[in-house]
């Protein structure tokens, strides 16, 4: 009776845990059930191991009961997923994407290896070299439910480094791809773009979103000497957002890119720059985008950066804005 319980009660969390943080609760999501279920019930802690709940969940390795349990959920939900990933995540950043690099490290035993040396090493010229020989390992990963919300666990340099965005970036693309923002907004969009905003009149009805709450999706300010740990802890979005340090807003002296309640520092130095840093994190690690700023982001990747602009789900509105550009 004791075991069936156990059992029905691990089905339970576990559908518990994805009905409230998604297929793929994050680690420090994991983390808190499994200590939650030792702490309501102290007579299934593991008093010998080093915090208890290891049989439940032990980040270090990724095993345990809840682990096997989310794994069989996932595992009965994801023929259906599959088939409808293609439709779907068609010419979005979640899209699958067959890249033909050179001096990848082939193996698994070869790539693990390789971030098992990332993880003990913070030598940026090391640390560059080994990401782009476990670029295709690290894309396979985001293609398996199972590994693709432990990316940054996986490769932690990308919380220390800057610059590895840039660089899966541009191992997906291109080079031709990756300048075609900071080598044409300034002169050629955005201009046109203030030019057709001037020439707007107000809707009768109200948008979806207002431009202040749209604009709070895609930044947050924090001041200099605000805690980093405490500030990330109170983050609720799944999606990447920017996060701006300094003495005020119009002294930044620092970017960051949020994701997963993690902050993975710009190599940016102005805020422009830092927003590219941020569309491209979409595709680097293949997140939607913000539902809100569906439109907005796609706008981005298809006018600007010219990306699956045959295949990707635009909106009239976009595309109108798109040949407006092109005619002024």
């Amino acid at each position: 009776m004791v075991c069936l319980i156990i059992r029905e009660g691990n089905l339970s969390t576990s559908w518990w845990l994805i009905e409230s943080h998604g297929r793929i609760p994050p680690v420090n999501v994991r983390i808190t059930y499994a200590l939650g279920i030792v702490t309501l019930f102290p007579n299934l802690k593991d008093k010998a191991s080093p915090t208890g709940f290891e049989h439940y969940y032990d980040p270090q390795s990724g095993q345990g009961y809840l682990a096997y349990r989310l794994k069989t959920v996932q595992r009965n939900t994801a023929s259906d997923s599959k088939k409808r990933f293609k439709s779907v995540h068609q010419g979005s950043p979640k899209t699958l994407r067959e890249t033909s690099s050179s001096e990848q490290l082939s193996g698994n035993e070869c790539a693990n290896e390789a971030v098992s040396m990332m993880k003990h090493t913070t030598d940026q010229v090391a640390v560059k070299e080994k990401m782009k020989a476990t670029f295709k390992h690290r894309q396979e990963l985001l293609r398996d439910p199972d590994q693709s919300a432990l990316i940054l666990d996986h490769f932690p340099r990308f919380l220390d480094t800057p610059g590895l965005i840039d660089q899966d970036f541009t191992m997906l693309f291109g080079e031709n791809v990756f300048g075609k923002f900071n080598a044409k907004w300034p002169t050629f969009y955005k201009p046109r773009i203030i030019t057709i905003c001037k020439g707007l009149r107000p809707g009768k009805m109200h948008g979806k979103i207002s431009a202040a709450n749209a604009a709070d999706h895609v930044v947050k300010f924090m001041k200099v000497g605000t805690s980093m740990v405490t500030y990330l802890q109170g983050v609720a979005s799944t999606q990447p957002l920017l996060l701006c340090v300094g003495e005020k807003k119009s002294k930044i002296q620092k970017y960051y890119i949020i994701l997963d309640q993690k902050a993975l520092p710009c190599v940016a130095q102005t805020v422009v720059a830092a927003f590219n840093e941020l569309f491209k994190a979409h595709f680097v690690f293949a997140v939607a985008y913000d539902e809100a700023l569906f439109n907005f982001y796609t706008f981005i990747q298809t006018t600007v950066y010219g990306i699956d602009v045959a295949t990707a789900k635009e909106s009239p509105r976009v595309k109108e804005i798109r040949v407006r550009i092109d005619n002024i």
